[in-house]
């Protein structure tokens, strides 16, 4: 995912979060990551939105938008302990592999694992490649 592309498509339980993003003209990926800790703190105080959950997003953001995840894989790497670039690029193949796909047998989602090695060593190549640039 870039920077630029919209908002969309957000988990349910993120809706209030949205509406609160969007009400206050913040419309793409990249401008959530860009959030500081004091425009969260406005956005929960002007709405429903909570601080935990603005924090999750900006987080979901900036691996999204770092490595050029979709959403929801940055989702998942984040709820796996995966959280940050570098402890992406500090990781094995076979450790994110074993991290995600206990994260889904725990939720017990049915689906086939989504992360093989080859997607976790890509992701990871990503992740020292962006280390290796700042």
């Amino acid at each position: 995912m870039r920077p630029e592309d919209p908002l969309r498509e957000l988990p349910m339980g993120l809706r209030d979060e949205q509406k609160q993003l969007l009400a206050s003209g913040i419309t793409t990926w990249g401008e959530v990551q860009s959030l500081d800790d004091l425009q969260i703190s406005r956005l929960v105080s002007s709405g429903r939105s909570s601080a935990r959950n603005l924090k999750r997003l900006r987080g979901m953001a900036d691996l999204a938008c770092s490595l050029d995840l979709a959403p929801q894989d940055a989702a998942l790497l984040m709820h796996a302990g995966l959280a940050t670039v570098t402890a992406i690029a500090g990781s094995s193949p076979q450790e994110l592999v074993t991290r995600t796909g206990r994260l889904e047998r725990q939720l017990r989602s049915g689906r086939a694992p989504v992360v093989d090695l080859a997607l976790a060593r890509r992701w990871i190549l990503l992740a020292r490649e962006r280390q290796n640039t700042n």
